[in-house]
């Protein structure tokens, strides 16, 4: 294939010592062709699949097909029409923060080529909440699911995180399908406290009842709330995230965020942050099995973690998940890799 014989290796090379480098490349340039029509019709023409078979309804949310890119790619909103063209089924921008931030110092990815895998400490860096409200007034949206990732700014004490995940939904209500609520990177200290069960119920309750105000205000039906969760809970953990959502109207759980583990890896590492790829598959499937067990159907899971191509597609879908996100194996394998997903779940 092209993308693995030359253009990966070529954007490899170049970022060898910071891969931001070919990240913000790739960026810019997706950037610029999500404001031509032509270009966007020629990208759609050679890399979507489409097919009634693929098309679902989830938490009241109209999918094309059940392949998504997983929050982190675009965190500003700037290439979605581009991103859309090569075939998601939708997308999950962000994570947005209420202040804009710059993240951790660079350099803060790192790869893990024999593993498949990367490291990545971003910190949420992003232009806030307001500078992309101003960005997405000015751009169409794209004819696909388009969910916005929301997050606590660094510089915002725990005590008044809830106010500060208000703002971004409120800022960025009109422009999403849907919101995912981040509580799960391991890069923002403290953040993933966010997860125990009484902090985890007031802020959930909180996002909830702004986006039936909302609703009502507008008279349309309120938004969908998701929680991203990381991996690394424990099933007692993961039994408080359950009964929280189910009691406070959550409309779908991501699972998962990335990992603090280091296992089953080739290549060393000592790099702190959270691990994403082929590694984290077998314990993305184990809470996406546990999940849906004690779900019951009741909430739909969104399955991402070390999805490589379909036969990984598959067992995530057969796992519990309704939809499925990418991420990693995006930057590995490139963008020939959501056909083949789509093309093997259309004929299976």
């Amino acid at each position: 294939m092209l993308f693995k014989a030359l253009i990966r290796p070529a954007l490899f090379r170049a970022s060898v010592s910071d891969p931001e480098i070919a990240h913000h490349w790739l960026m810019n340039r997706m950037a610029t062709l999500s404001h031509s029509q032509t270009a966007l019709k020629i990208i759609e023409a050679a890399n979507a699949y489409k097919s009634p078979v693929l098309e679902r309804d989830v938490f009241g949310v109209h999918f094309p097909n059940p392949v998504g890119l997983a929050g982190g790619f675009d965190k500003n909103g700037i290439a979605l029409p581009a991103l859309a063209a090569l075939g998601f089924g939708f997308i999950e921008a962000g994570t947005v923060t209420r202040y804009a931030q710059p993240g951790n110092a660079r350099p803060r990815i790192f790869r893990l080529s024999e593993d498949n895998a990367l490291i990545n400490r971003m910190g949420f860096p992003n232009d806030g909440a307001d500078a992309i409200h101003a960005r997405l007034s000015t751009l169409p949206k794209p004819a696909i699911p388009i969910g916005w990732s929301i997050g606590k700014s660094k510089i915002t004490p725990q005590e008044e995180a809830i106010e500060d995940y208000l703002y971004s939904l409120r800022k960025l209500y009109a422009f999403s399908d849907f919101f995912t609520i981040n509580v799960s990177s391991p890069n923002t200290p403290g953040l993933r406290q966010l997860q125990d069960k009484e902090p985890l119920d007031r802020l959930l309750q909180a996002i909830v009842q702004e986006t039936e105000t909302i609703a009502q205000k507008t008279s349309s039906p309120a938004k969908a709330v998701l929680v991203k969760i990381a991996p690394d809970l424990t099933e007692s953990q993961l039994d408080d995230v359950i009964e929280v959502c189910l009691n406070r109207n959550i409309r779908g759980i991501i699972a998962t965020n990335t990992t603090l583990a280091r296992t089953d890896l080739r290549q060393n590492s000592s790099e702190s942050g959270g691990l994403s790829g082929r590694p984290l598959h077998r314990r993305s499937l184990e809470v996406i099995r546990y999940l849906s067990r004690h779900l019951e159907n009741k909430i739909p899971i969104v399955g991402v973690g070390g999805i490589f191509g379909p036969d990984d597609a598959r067992r995530t879908l057969d796992a519990g998940a309704s939809l499925i996100q990418i991420y990693t194996s995006f930057i590995y394998e490139g963008p020939t890799i959501i056909k083949r997903i789509n093309q093997h779940l259309a004929h299976s």
